[in-house]
């Protein structure tokens, strides 16, 4: 039976908020479910709309509203928050909300400064926004969702071209979750053997599907959810595993698999080659030139040739 920690909080009531609160009604994780929003009334519709789905489904999880500063109770906040605005983009979209997005994520980062528990940042773009709250908040476990999504949307995609089911695959993205990630194809394993990966094909779809999704629904939510719930099973230590996350790591923010025992994370580098080497350094410098223009402080060349604030 899964020991049920006290409290989860969720922030953001917008179509994300609403997914996550349902899934984590469902995965019974806490015993309640505090959602904050930009309004009291925004806090309180969810919240009554997840205690419908608790009496129909007889859930254990009790949801309530709450202000944000309530939420330092809770093991674990996940920051589902959204600017109002309209994304135009073709190319990298998710950097569509980095001027909207950081004003809003640096305002509950005001309100959580210390906070000892987990963060997960589902707020895109996420990498950035992930840094941004850890760096504003100074709380020490700020993790990012996006490339656990990209990296379970891989284990489907690969799957299906080689005609084997998800589970059987084991393979990460890691890097931006966005158009600079890295497929690590090289210590990809289909039943603990390696295989070719069809990369042009995967790399086209994992472009292709998040976009194809948005314009059906109108936003990803449900993947997005899963990825909230999977990874706080392994922060609340409920069990031990790995997944694909937004962490810091030898001073850059980015998607790397965390390993958790216990609850604690443990960052690491997965087996690269060359080519997934070069490429995870051109993701890395693009999101530490992106994060420190959004800031407005230049980068100027290292001795290394990396570029510093």
């Amino acid at each position: 039976m899964t020991r049920l920690v006290p409290a989860v909080g969720v922030i953001g009531a917008g179509a994300v908020g609403q997914a996550v609160g349902g899934a984590l009604m469902v995965a019974g994780v806490s015993a309640r479910l505090l959602v904050a929003s930009r309004t009291v009334d925004q806090a309180e519709a969810l919240a009554d709309d997840l205690d419908d789905m608790r009496a129909a489904l007889g859930a254990v999880v009790r949801p309530g509203a709450a202000e944000v500063e309530e939420l330092r109770a809770c093991a674990a906040v996940v920051v589902a928050v959204r600017a109002r605005f309209t994304n135009t983009r073709d190319a990298d979209v998710r950097m569509a909300g980095i001027q909207a997005n950081a004003p809003v994520v640096r305002d509950v980062a005001a309100r959580l400064v210390g906070y000892p528990g987990t963060v997960l940042v589902v707020t895109n773009p996420v990498d950035l926004m992930t840094r941004w709250f850890a760096e504003e908040s100074g709380c020490t476990r700020v993790l990012g969702i996006g490339s656990s999504l990209d990296s379970a949307r891989y284990r489907l995609i690969l799957g299906r071209l080689l005609g084997v089911p998800s589970a059987a695959v084991s393979g990460q993205v890691i890097g931006e979750h966005g158009d600079t990630s890295v497929v690590c194809a090289s210590s990809t394993l289909v039943n603990d053997h390696p295989v070719p990966v069809p990369l042009q094909q995967v790399r086209a779809e994992l472009a292709r599907r998040p976009g194809r999704i948005s314009a059906g629904t109108g936003r990803t939510r449900c993947g997005p959810a899963g990825a909230v719930v999977s990874t706080l099973r392994l922060a609340l230590g409920v069990e031990d595993g790995t997944t694909e996350l937004c962490a810091a790591h030898a001073g850059d923010w980015c998607g790397i698999p965390v390993r958790f025992t216990g609850g604690v994370p443990v960052p690491f580098l997965p087996p690269l080659d060359s080519v997934e080497d070069r490429q995870l350094e051109a993701s890395r410098s693009k999101l530490r030139a992106a994060y420190w223009a959004v800031r407005g402080v230049p980068l100027q060349p290292s001795p290394s040739g990396r570029y510093q604030p």
